[in-house]
């Protein structure tokens, strides 16, 4: 989950004035969190609430409850425009989305659950309540379980081979970056952010492939950056830089998720 909060700080300053470059400062006094951020911690707050999820409806109605209370807080932070109304309005109806905003906010589902079963299932559930569609619900069930096999130990192989299964990545960071542009959906975010990932050597380079191939730069990054913390684990000078940028109500949340699933 931390991965996916760095990712999106970093990436928060160049959302809109994309740098196709690595060479970048990670952190900076314009970086800021943004929704990415606070719908990651909403879900790690309703899975909070859980010693073992066992009725899906429930849990997605206790997701709702947190998503509405946690996102109400912050209406600037960068939300789409159906998904701000859905916020604001608090409604309870998903809306068929297939945006990446399924994918950026799944990451804590991986460290929760205690099978790539579970993971499978709660990451359907978090997806259903809003991006309900067959393409939303595919880049949340996979970023999910690409970070449940991270960390549990899974070779970068044996990831992408899961992978597989739900995307086909026939394209190269160098390809695509003088031409990829800013997409939100999750079938034009979610295989490049795992591309990212695929050909790093390590946490912070894989938030900069991310990053390096503009577009969408914080959701990108966050995607990555759930499966490289998974995979690659995270410095303690970038976790404790990234946690400096939370707020004191998203601070409360993070510390309690990661003391429930023994993150350090």
């Amino acid at each position: 989950m931390t991965g996916a909060i760095i990712g999106d700080i970093v990436g928060s300053r160049f959302e809109f004035y994309n740098r196709k470059s690595k060479d970048f400062t990670l952190f900076t006094p314009r970086c800021f969190f943004t929704d990415d951020t606070v719908m990651t911690l909403a879900v790690a707050k309703a899975l909070n609430e859980y010693e073992a999820v066992t009725d899906y409806e429930a849990f997605k109605r206790t997701l709702i409850k947190s998503m509405h209370e946690v996102g109400n807080y912050y209406p600037n932070c960068g939300y789409g425009g159906r998904f701000y109304s859905w916020i604001r309005n608090r409604e309870t109806a998903p809306y068929n989305s297939y945006g990446n905003g399924s994918a950026m906010r799944v990451s804590p589902v991986g460290w929760y659950a205690k099978s790539l079963e579970e993971t499978e299932r709660l990451a359907k559930a978090t997806a259903d309540i809003t991006h309900n569609h067959s393409e939303g619900i595919k880049g949340a069930v996979s970023v999910a379980g690409a970070v449940y096999l991270a960390r549990t130990g899974s070779t970068m192989d044996e990831i992408r081979n899961y992978v597989s299964r739900f995307y086909k990545i026939d394209f190269t960071l160098d390809e695509i970056r003088p031409i990829y542009g800013f997409y939100e959906t999750c079938q034009d975010s979610v295989p490049q952010a795992f591309e990212a990932f695929f050909k790093s050597e390590s946490f912070e380079d894989a938030v900069r492939n991310a990053i390096s191939i503009g577009g969408d730069s914080d959701t990108i990054a966050a995607i990555t950056g759930s499966v490289a913390e998974a995979f690659y684990g995270i410095d303690a000078g970038l976790r404790e830089t990234a946690e400096s940028y939370l707020d004191e109500r998203l601070l409360k949340i993070y510390k309690e998720f990661n003391k429930k699933t023994e993150v350090k």
